[in-house]
């Protein structure tokens, strides 16, 4: 299980227990947490629209992060206004290097949390050829089922390769 209070601090927290406190970088980790989806995005100027925008996001953000790891699939959630301008990204999952698995649920919970009016959902393959499994088939029905009930847009699924990408919007109905 993981924990907050497993992270070393010169507080002692023994004490901090018995005065009903907690240390003061528990609030900062939560107010983190809420700013990661706002400022990880480019400038609110730039409009994310299409799959090569989404790919070109991909390739100049998403995978120059220190936690993404080419040799596993990554699955974000790209945030956008209703102008479609980006208001971040939220990492949603890291997986195997086949396999990446998540839930309707947890991408409409960072859409929701992050005020997002639209969405592009997008994951890399890393063996290079964009060609979406039957599991990425049917996880794109899923979310255009969730994205009706809550009515935020799900503009695309787009999936990306060593050199080219797939997007569902532009290839097939899922």
């Amino acid at each position: 299980m993981f924990s907050l209070y497993r992270f070393p601090d010169s507080q002692d927290y023994g004490q901090m227990r018995k005065k009903n406190c907690r240390p003061s970088w528990i609030d900062n980790a939560k107010s983190y947490a809420i700013k990661v989806v706002r400022v990880s995005g480019p400038s609110p100027s730039e409009k994310l629209k299409t799959p090569e925008n989404a790919a070109a996001y991909w390739r100049s953000t998403i995978a120059r992060k220190r936690w993404f790891d080419e040799n596993k699939e990554h699955l974000v959630v790209l945030l956008l206004s209703t102008r479609y301008n980006v208001l971040g990204f939220s990492l949603v999952a890291i997986g195997s290097m086949n396999e990446c698995v998540a839930h309707p649920r947890e991408i409409f919970r960072a859409a929701v949390a992050g005020g997002a009016y639209a969405i592009i959902v997008v994951h890399n393959h890393p063996s290079g050829d964009p060609s979406p499994s039957s599991h990425d088939l049917s996880l794109t029905r899923r979310l255009k089922e969730s994205a009706e009930i809550l009515q935020i847009r799900l503009l695309d699924h787009v999936i990306i390769g060593k050199s080219d990408y797939f997007s569902f919007e532009e290839v097939c109905e899922a």
